[in-house]
Formats: C-alpha cells, sequence, structure tokens
C-alpha cells in the first residue's frame, strides 16, 4: 500500500480521481486547497489491483468441500495437536476460515458472519495480501484454489 499525492487544477479533479480508481485500488481522496488557493492537493492511499479474480460464488468454492461437521471436527483436532509453542500451518487457518464463511452463508446471525470476516482478515494478513476485496470473497477463492489442487 502506499500513498499518492497530486497537485491538479480544481477542474480536473473527478478524471484524475477516476483514472487512480481504474488504475489503483484506492481509499477514498482527501482535497486539500494549495497555498495559492489555485489548485487541489489530491491524497488517496492506493494499492496495486490483485490479479488474481474473478471471485468464485460459494458453491464453486466449496463444492468439493468435506463436510461442514467433517470441517470442525478436522479443525479442532489439528488445534488440539499443535506442540505447544508451534505455528499452525496456513492450511489450517484457510481451513478454519473456510469453514466459518460456511456457517456464516447458512444465515444463522450476524455474530457468524463477524467471526468469518474475522477469520477472512486473519488469513488476508498472514499472507499479506493487503486490501484487494471482501475478506469472505478471498478466502472462497483461495480454498477453491486449494481444494482443486489436493
Amino acid at each position: 500500500m502506499f500513498e499518492i499525492r497530486i497537485i491538479c487544477d480544481p477542474a480536473d479533479t473527478d478524471r484524475v480521481t477516476d483514472a487512480l480508481s481504474q488504475a489503483f485500488t484506492t481509499g477514498p481522496v482527501r482535497q486539500h486547497p494549495t497555498r495559492d488557493g489555485k489548485r487541489l492537493r489530491l491524497y488517496v492511499t492506493a494499492d496495486h489491483h490483485s490479479n488474481t479474480g474473478p471471485w468464485p460464488t460459494p458453491g464453486e468454492a466449496y463444492a468439493l468441500a468435506p463436510s461442514i461437521v467433517s470441517e470442525i471436527g478436522w479443525t479442532a483436532q489439528t488445534a488440539a495437536d499443535k506442540p505447544f509453542g508451534s505455528r499452525l500451518p496456513r492450511d489450517f487457518w484457510l481451513r478454519k476460515a473456510a469453514l466459518l464463511d460456511r456457517i456464516a452463508l447458512q444465515d444463522v446471525g450476524d455474530d457468524a458472519a463477524e467471526v468469518a470476516n474475522e477469520a477472512a482478515e486473519r488469513l488476508m494478513s498472514l499472507d499479506d495480501a493487503g486490501v484487494i476485496c471482501d475478506p469472505r470473497h478471498y478466502v472462497r477463492q483461495q480454498y477453491a484454489h486449494w481444494i482443486t489442487n489436493q
């Protein structure tokens, strides 16, 4: 992620911000007048577009997944068997995030969706993925890729 600063004529602001959003994944644009008051300074946080799309639907992502009950068992057993002081592998965090996403998709309440989002954000952080999409979409894409290559 990086910060972009542009100084431009106020009439060009919309054109410049549109071009930035097409070239990068951008946050909100902050505008401040220049010292002379004739132009605008635009500040925007940006990141490179991900070349990872398209995002699979939940049905596509989880078509080959084991049952939810089976995944709950695997997740619990893997966490319990982890040697003290060691880290769990990426596959654990991916499968856990996918499991929580699948549970949240069953519309069991806002708490399930919140927990699924937190797990998805943890996976994105682990992968150093940056803010490229909805975290749960990222989990579905990564899970679909992982399960088809097993």
